[in-house]
């Protein structure tokens, strides 16, 4: 089957229109096991000792994974399954004749899972040319987990982990978190967490909230913090940006990219010294001894500078 799109799977989960078969799979471990829960989650909590099983991988044969999904449901549509590290079902420590034996009636689960159950394998690396595994691909509905594809879809991913996480994100808030760090998972993850510390208490979290407590990233889709300082002609501000980019971690070689971007925007009787300044700080960074704050502030400062305003050599 086709790769689901987390946003598509959510919907499904919120309309109850579950499949027989789930794998879960991405780099991102935290990701995977959120999306897990959201199974998990989809089942009253009253009820969810009768209708949700977890399982492990190391820990599990398919005889007990038969057997949990094979249990009917009580009072709910659907009872859930979740195999947690499945990799360690789905690929056998040593081969052998009753591994084999086991492969084929895993096999056999995949081909025909039980109508009343939702069985999700989170899995990490797997031999995707093994049989069992090939087939389990093509059966069931694959989600990669930590891939976001554009601004909407970061939204969409925020709002749900900040609902889930008890995080009281308002809309202005969702939409300046994905605008200010871009939207790699980690980064909105831990600009959550940033939020959420800082609003400690408040019953509302608003845009205004987040751009205080979180930086603009290196990656930031606002046209870059940095950049937009200097269109501005506006020094302390884009000396101010280009602090929180460093002391985030940014990379200075990644953060002259974004100051060249701006230089590429001066006028034209400017653009050619804010090219030399550009290329002289790129040396500077490769070369001297001299600390890469220090040379980017004095470019981001000549940047800035008045429209009659020369450019001197770092």
């Amino acid at each position: 089957m086709p790769q689901l799109a987390e946003a598509a799977l959510r919907t499904a989960i919120a309309s109850g229109a579950l499949g027989p078969l789930y794998v879960l799979v991405g780099a991102d471990e935290a990701e995977k096991s959120a999306v897990a829960q959201e199974f998990l989650d989809s089942v009253d909590e009253g009820l969810r000792a009768f209708n949700v099983e977890r399982l492990y991988g190391a820990e599990t044969n398919v005889d007990e994974l038969a057997d949990a999904a094979a249990t009917f449901p009580m009072m709910v549509p659907r009872r859930i399954v979740v195999v947690f590290a499945a990799e360690g079902l789905l690929i056998p420590k040593r081969e052998s004749k009753a591994a084999e034996e086991a492969q084929a009636r895993l096999e056999a689960f995949i081909d025909s899972p039980p109508d009343h159950a939702t069985v999700v394998f989170v899995c990490g690396d797997l031999d995707r040319r093994r049989r069992v595994v090939k087939r389990l691909i093509e059966r069931a509905q694959v989600v990669d987990c930590g891939t976001i594809v554009d601004a909407a879809d970061a939204e969409r991913w925020v709002k749900a982990r900040a609902a889930q996480a008890g995080v009281p994100l308002d809309a202005g808030a969702v939409r300046t978190l994905v605008s200010r760090v871009g939207i790699d998972i980690g980064r909105l993850r831990a600009g959550i967490e940033r939020a959420a510390l800082y609003a400690l208490g408040q019953k509302v979290i608003t845009a205004e909230d987040v751009r205080e407590a979180v930086s603009a990233g290196p990656e930031s889709p606002e046209d870059f913090g940095i950049a937009n300082a200097i269109g501005v002609r506006n020094p302390a501000k884009a000396l101010e940006e280009l602090a929180a980019a460093l002391d985030a971690g940014a990379q200075p070689f990644f953060l002259l990219g974004q100051i060249r971007s701006a230089a590429e925007r001066q006028p034209t009787e400017r653009l050619r010294a804010a090219m030399d300044a550009v290329l002289r700080t790129d040396l500077g960074l490769k070369s001297t001894g001299t600390d890469a704050r220090v040379l980017l502030e004095r470019l981001v400062v000549e940047l800035c500078g008045s429209p009659r305003a020369s450019f001197r050599s770092v």
